[in-house]
This record gives structure tokens, sequence and C-alpha cells, in this order.
């Protein structure tokens, strides 16, 4: 495991401390907690972006040109 020191405005450290009191773990817990998640949603992000620029306009107008054309079920009109 890694040491890291970071500077924190004594608002957001008092804050964190109360956060991570009110959930039952300690700060280093919270600040982990919170890195992975930002870091999994910029992975998250990569990933799509990556998946959309493969995508083919003319493949997905192929399939919806497949759909039939027909009104919506109830409950599903605009």
């Amino acid at each position: 495991m890694t040491a890291l020191t970071i500077r924190l405005p004594d608002s957001v450290h008092r804050k964190i401390k109360e956060l991570a009191a009110r959930d039952g773990i300690s700060v280093n817990q919270f600040i982990a907690s919170a890195t992975a998640e930002k870091m999994a949603s910029f992975l998250a992000l990569d990933y799509l972006r990556t998946e959309a620029a493969q995508g083919k306009r003319a493949d997905f107008l192929s399939v919806l040109d497949a759909v039939p054309d027909a009104p919506p079920q109830p409950g599903d009109e605009r």
C-alpha cells in the first residue's frame, strides 16, 4: 500500500471526517473509496467512448429499419 500526503482545505477535511464518522469508517477508507469511485467513473466513460467510436451509423439505421411501424403499446405513448 502507498502512503500519500495531500493538502485539503480545512472545510473539506472537516466534512470528510463528518461523513466518514457517519458511515462508520476511517477518513483513509473514505478517501480511498471516493477515489476508487471517481476512477471507476473515468474508466467507464473511457470504455463508453471507445465503444461509441466503433459504432457505424449505417448499422444503427439498419437496426431501426427492422423495427415494425406500429403504434406504441398503452403506457408507452409520448
